[in-house]
């Protein structure tokens, strides 16, 4: 049973790691994706994401827009509506990290961890709870982190805006309920990407391993199969949750 047929789902940030694990998992369970990426060095992953999406036999497209510019996201998602003609879902994925003792972090780090963090679930959001409120569904997906519940030294801009996302997530659930559009946000904790592959080696992965009860790094897949979740009707009566797929390094 494909969970999400025909409906068109928007996910920023998904050339490649947790983004694309997600694209795939809801392409291959119906929906129709639009996605984003901010980078040309990233623009051969995006045409080679977008033929692996059509090969589930669903609608595909990548634009180049920086989902922490309003504007930017603006013309996006009117291009996405007049492509696909709705909008279903949307999974906002695109971050970064820019770490470094608060002492060393500079104004301009934090700024452009804010923008492409936080700033960009506010965009976004704005753009698609229009046509989520007229048709009265919809499900919002914010991707927090476990560093955005916790903390991590040395992480002070991040786990800032991971958890501006979970007071973000609580407000729109309070706001658009009525509406039956639904907000919940995912907490990954270790996943395996390109950002996480140096945590593997050495002592400092034997650390990190010791803290988490399954005893190992989750999957970007893992994390889309909890995306698929919330973004579906199996998760009907849930909003203004925070999913966290950490392990169980939060308990």
């Amino acid at each position: 049973m494909r969970l999400l047929d025909g409906k068109v789902a928007i996910v920023t940030g998904a050339a490649r790691g947790i983004g694309e694990a997600v694209a795939l998992k809801l392409a291959e369970h119906g929906a129709h994706i639009a996605f984003t990426y901010v980078s040309e060095g990233s623009a051969p992953k995006a045409a080679a994401l977008e033929d692996r999406l059509k090969a589930f036999g669903v609608g595909a497209r990548s634009w180049r827009a920086d989902a922490g510019d309003f504007t930017a996201c603006e013309g996006f998602v009117a291009e996405v509506l007049k492509e696909f003609g709705t909008v279903d879902v949307c999974v906002n994925n695109a971050g970064i990290s820019k770490d470094n003792l608060l002492l060393r972090l500079s104004s301009e780090q934090w700024d452009e961890v804010m923008d492409v963090n936080l700033k960009s679930v506010f965009n976004m959001t704005k753009q698609v709870i229009r046509p989520m409120m007229k048709a009265r569904r919809g499900s919002i997906v914010n991707m927090s982190s476990i560093i955005g519940i916790r903390g991590n030294a040395g992480q002070s801009s991040y786990a800032a805006s991971k958890a501006g996302i979970i007071g973000f997530t609580k407000s729109v659930a309070h706001e658009l309920g009525s509406r039956n559009v639904r907000c919940n946000a995912i907490a990954p904790g270790f996943i395996e990407t390109d950002m996480t592959h140096y945590l593997k080696d050495g002592e400092a992965a034997k650390g990190f391993m010791e803290k988490i009860p399954l005893g190992r790094f989750g999957s970007a897949e893992e994390v889309g199969s909890a995306t698929l979740f919330l973004a579906s009707d199996l998760s009907s009566y849930i909003t203004g949750q925070v999913l966290s797929v950490c392990g169980g390094l939060n308990i």
